[in-house]
C-alpha cells in the first residue's frame, strides 16, 4: 500500500460527502452527532466563490483522504474567529489574499505515506493568491509537523473556536508551498 496506488484528483466532494466524512471520522475520532453538524457545514462551504475539493482514492475507487478549501473571505465564521488573534500576534493581514485549507484528512491506513503532502500541495497549486492559511489542534502532531514542512508557521496559538475542546494554531504559508523530501500525512 504505497502512495502511487492512490490517485490525488478533483472530485465531487458534495456527492461524496458521507464518504469523505467517515474518513474524517477515523482520522479525527468524530462521533455520529459531529459528523451530521459537519456534513451540512461542508455542503455549505463547496457552494462558496473559489471553493475546491480533491480526492485521494485507491484504485478500486475508494476515498481514502479529502482536502478542500477556497479563498478567504473576512465575514464567514472561522475568519471572525481567528482575527482577534491574529491582530494579537500582528498576522491580521494574512486574512487578505489567503487560500484557506479548510479542512484536510486521510484515512489513519493511508498516513505516513505522502498522501496529504500531495493533496494539499496539489489544492494550493491550483490557487492564484500569494498565501494559504489553515487551522490545526494546537498541539505538536504530525499534522503540524506536515504543515511546517510545508512552509506553514504559526501565525497565532491558543485559539479558541466555540464548542471546540482543546485550543487550534492559526498557520500560514507563502504560495507555492515548499516542496521536499518527507512521507509526513
Amino acid at each position: 500500500m504505497d502512495d502511487t496506488e492512490v490517485v490525488i484528483a478533483p472530485v465531487d466532494l458534495a456527492a461524496r460527502v458521507d464518504e469523505a466524512l467517515a474518513v474524517q471520522a477515523l482520522a479525527f475520532g468524530l462521533d455520529d452527532a459531529e459528523v451530521a453538524v459537519r456534513r451540512h457545514i461542508v455542503v455549505r462551504h463547496l457552494l462558496s466563490p473559489g471553493a475546491r475539493a480533491l480526492g485521494a482514492t485507491t484504485a478500486d475507487g475508494r476515498l481514502v483522504g479529502f482536502v478542500y478549501g477556497m479563498p478567504n473571505d473576512r465575514s464567514h465564521w472561522w475568519s471572525t474567529v481567528v482575527e482577534p488573534y491574529l491582530r494579537v500576534s500582528g498576522s491580521e493581514g494574512w486574512l487578505a489574499d489567503s487560500f484557506v485549507i479548510t479542512e484536510l484528512h486521510v484515512h489513519p491506513a493511508y498516513q505516513g505515506r505522502g498522501v496529504g503532502r500531495r493533496l494539499i500541495t496539489a489544492l494550493t497549486d491550483g490557487s492564484d493568491l500569494p498565501r494559504s492559511i489553515l487551522s490545526a489542534i494546537d498541539t505538536e502532531s504530525p499534522a503540524r509537523a506536515l504543515y511546517r514542512s510545508l512552509g506553514y508557521t504559526d501565525l497565532a496559538r491558543r485559539v479558541h473556536f466555540p464548542s471546540a475542546p482543546r485550543p487550534y494554531a492559526v498557520m500560514g504559508a507563502p504560495l507555492p508551498l515548499r516542496r521536499g523530501s518527507g512521507g509526513g500525512n
